[in-house]
């Protein structure tokens, strides 16, 4: 049987895409009604449950210290003389472009200027101290508590690949450690469709954001209107990129584009710094990480509950849903990876290297957006009201010397990022609905594409209504059943750790 050709699970393919075409064509059908439907759900979990995603998300990263500082932190994922299957470098570049994607840059010149308009923590609009948490603000969303939620899964699924041997590439075999053997497979085939329908969630609200961004990009860069037209021709373009990608497989397709990209990266992130205001960036950027240190505790705890302000709902409760969305696809992406790590080094490489790429990112482009405000070069507030989000970042890329070249540099990373993002996406997916998919093989390939263009289809509705708020909302009702899913993963860990090794 484990040699055969892998098959597709209908009991996950099925139910998963029926779910996904009963949320995506009301959206393309009553965009206004559906999108209030979304909206109004949205802010029932963020009211009533802030302070449980606030608990996962600081529970992930005590779980994830523990991993590296408790007694298992040794064990090595894979054979005891084996040697890492990607080196270092490749390793990283795959884990932050697979993770991130290019919404780093959707985020990155924007999300300063939104905490500017509503300062968290009561402090005064307009004032210095708003400027400054408006910069650190990002580094803590974008930090060390969505890494942790990243790596906690990547933990006992690798696991469960590289020790346990199990033939599958599933996060509910990772589970086994904590399910009941009685109506296990039952279970096991509702987390994945769960796992599923968090992985299109968190994508459609990638590709929500990602496709305006791109066409405010090439509508500056080429002046021409900014319609529906182009962001249609931007998604058929994507899913032929991705689709050509994805049809490659791991190491020839992702492998590749993610190589490339971190060198176009780092580039872009140089450039801003030496083309622009590199020395009050680097100012900003010490600035933050103390200010970030000295109240992470207090930022990651804040619910507001006696002001009654919306900011924590808005971004904080927003954040820790996206990154718990994600956290199925990505768990099982890095376990994927990283064979021949110790549970520490896999820990500790997610988190660093997680941190030091978003960190790095968000502090240029961020202070380098917060700079034009200040200074009075470019009205970025004024932008962000009245343009919205996604023409922040095509003029403020368009602000800096040479702005033509810098756009065509930051179209061309957001292009081949959200690529990656999607690839790995489909790829994860199609894995998801495989039966007997050995890690070492992969998923059918017309499944692979099926689920390129399922996720194609879902942005395409997402865009139709249009609104920031219903792309949002559509994340924190998926991360909504990966809560108990990491909770379970944890105890399966914890359980196969100690009858291992304890």
């Amino acid at each position: 049987m484990s040699n055969s050709e892998p098959e597709v699970d209908w009991a996950v393919f099925i139910p998963a895409v029926i779910i996904v075409l009963v949320c995506t064509i009301p959206l393309m059908i009553f965009p206004e009604s559906a999108a209030q439907i979304l909206t109004d759900s949205r802010k029932f979990i963020m009211t009533n449950f802030l302070w449980l995603y606030l608990i996962v998300g600081t529970s992930a990263f005590l779980f994830c210290l523990w991993l590296v500082l408790g007694p298992y932190a040794h064990v090595k994922l894979g054979a005891p003389n084996e040697s890492p299957e990607y080196s270092d470098m490749q390793w990283a570049a795959m884990m932050f472009t697979t993770a991130i994607g290019a919404s780093v840059i959707a985020w990155g010149f924007a999300e300063p200027i939104f905490y500017l308009q509503t300062p968290p923590m009561g402090i005064q609009v307009g004032s210095t101290k708003s400027f400054e948490w408006a910069h650190m603000y990002p580094l803590l969303h974008w930090g060390i508590i969505p890494w942790s939620m990243y790596a906690l899964p990547a933990v006992p699924i690798a696991y469960m690949l590289y020790v346990k041997r199990y033939p599958v590439l599933r996060v509910s075999s990772a589970c086994d450690g904590a399910l009941p053997t009685y109506g296990r497979d039952q279970i096991k085939t509702i987390i994945d469709i769960l796992i599923v329908l968090g992985i299109v969630g968190g994508v459609a609200t990638s590709l929500g954001l990602g496709v305006p961004l791109l066409s405010a990009m090439l509508s500056t860069l080429f002046d021409v209107p900014n319609n529906m037209v182009i962001k249609m021709s931007i998604l058929s373009l994507w899913t032929l990129l991705f689709g050509t990608s994805v049809y490659r497989g791991l190491k020839s397709g992702i492998k590749t584009l993610a190589d490339i990209n971190i060198v176009i990266a780092i580039f872009a992130i140089l450039f801003v710094l030496i083309a622009g205001p590199g020395v009050f960036i680097m100012d900003l950027t010490v600035n933050s990480i103390g200010l970030m240190f000295n109240n992470f505790i207090r930022t990651s705890t804040w619910t507001d509950p006696i002001g009654n302000g919306s900011f924590p709902e808005d971004w904080t409760g927003f954040y820790w849903g996206w990154w718990l969305a994600y956290s199925g696809m990505v768990g099982l992406f890095f376990g994927r990876i990283s064979r021949g790590r110790t549970i520490r080094q896999l820990v500790l490489g997610v988190v660093c290297w997680g941190c030091l790429g978003t960190w790095l990112f968000l502090a240029v482009m961020g202070g380098y957006s917060l700079y034009l405000e200040t200074t009075g070069t470019l009205a970025v507030k004024e932008i962000l009201s009245t343009q919205g989000m996604s023409f922040v970042n095509a003029l403020v890329i368009q602000s800096l010397p040479f702005g033509k070249f810098a756009l065509f540099i930051f179209t061309l990373l957001s292009i081949i990022f959200y690529a990656t993002t999607i690839d790995s996406s489909a790829y994860v997916l199609s894995s998801i609905s495989a039966k007997n998919l050995r890690s070492d093989t992969e998923p059918k390939r017309w499944n692979r594409l099926a689920w390129a263009v399922l996720l194609a289809l879902i942005t395409a509705g997402v865009l139709q209504s249009g609104a920031l708020d219903t792309v949002l909302s559509i994340t924190v009702l998926s991360s909504v059943p990966l809560i108990p899913i990491l909770l379970i993963l944890s105890i399966s860990l914890v359980r196969w750790l100690n009858q291992d090794f304890g």
